[in-house]
């Protein structure tokens, strides 16, 4: 991935992003993959460690996103967010709009629901790892909280939209917005 376009930058948002910083999780109890990160006190980053972060992030982000699946969707449906029931027939001379809508939101949705099984996790071996006391832990538990309800609000929100906007797409009615006055 030299550059980042339209084409590649859903996968860099839904997987690789969630990825590194699960990678980063594992590197507390993985000499090898600390290696890789170039963290180790006796190490500088090397081109096979950026070839190694790459591919175990995607694989990573890969995995985030199932265990997103099992667990983030579902509470998402079992939480007021209706599973739309849609005809793929039906898009016909719409796919272009179709996949602006994937691009505008559900990338985004990938991203903050990955990046909330991501930081759960990361934040879990930090907090095996390190004893969480005093102020410091404190701390660390109020930014991780803050932290998980932002990807949580965020990707509610694009996951909503998604679905809206896809749904209108789908059924070629005009949605009305709540904030736009009828005539």
């Amino acid at each position: 991935m030299r550059d980042v376009t339209r084409d590649n930058f859903g996968l860099l948002v839904a997987y690789v992003l969630p990825g590194f910083v699960t990678l980063w999780g594992v590197s507390i109890f993985s000499g090898t993959v600390r290696s890789w990160l170039g963290t180790s006190s006796e190490q500088s980053p090397t081109i096979g460690g950026f070839l190694y972060v790459t591919v175990g992030a995607v694989a990573a982000g890969v995995l985030v996103s199932t265990i997103r699946w099992m667990l983030v969707d579902r509470l998402h449906h079992l939480t007021g967010i209706t599973v739309p029931k849609w005809e793929f027939a039906r898009l016909g001379d719409k796919l272009a709009a179709f996949e602006l809508l994937v691009a505008a939101h559900y990338h985004f949705y990938q991203f903050h629901a990955n990046m909330l099984v991501a930081v759960a996790f990361t934040f879990a071996a930090y907090a095996v790892a390190t004893p969480l006391r005093g102020w410091h832990g404190i701390e660390s538990v109020l930014s991780f909280v803050f932290v998980e309800f932002v990807l949580w609000i965020g990707s509610r929100d694009t996951l909503r939209k998604y679905y809206e906007r896809t749904s209108a797409l789908m059924s070629s009615e005009k949605v009305i917005s709540k904030s736009q006055p009828t005539s």
